[in-house]
């Protein structure tokens, strides 16, 4: 689940910075909530990662934890949207689809939609540091 591509990368972060640029203009209810969001994107990444760690170590995987990581990720698609970063929040909903069921997607596909916990997490992280 951590394959991307640059293309995708740099698309998504054209799109930060004119969402960066819209938040500037914002109230600050706006702001404190897309810091919420992207915050949540970080702690996503990192249990998610967690999770891995830990089915890779015990080889036993936890359907009630993947259902959690689910809506997780699905609840960050939608906050997200709501708040204009929508090709971010497309990455977080293919992880909560993801996650609902990780059979469903094949590994080209994820490759393709640039989920990767480590990049998702990393520019969540730049918006953060350059949002006001």
């Amino acid at each position: 689940m951590e394959l991307t591509t640059d293309v995708s990368l740099w698309a998504l972060i054209r799109h930060g910075g004119r969402w960066l640029g819209n938040l500037r203009r914002a109230g600050a209810l706006r702001v404190a909530e897309s810091r919420t969001a992207l915050r949540g994107v970080i702690v996503a990444a990192r249990r998610t990662r967690a999770y891995l760690r830990s089915v890779e170590e015990t080889g036993e995987k936890n359907h009630a934890r993947e259902g959690e990581l689910s809506a997780l990720w699905s609840e960050l698609g939608f906050a997200l949207e709501d708040l204009g970063l929508s090709k971010l929040a497309k990455r977080c909903d293919i992880t909560g689809r993801y996650w609902s069921d990780p059979n469903t997607f094949d590994e080209a596909f994820l490759a393709k939609a640039d989920v990767g916990l480590e990049r998702m997490e990393r520019l969540a992280l730049e918006l953060l540091a350059s949002a006001p």
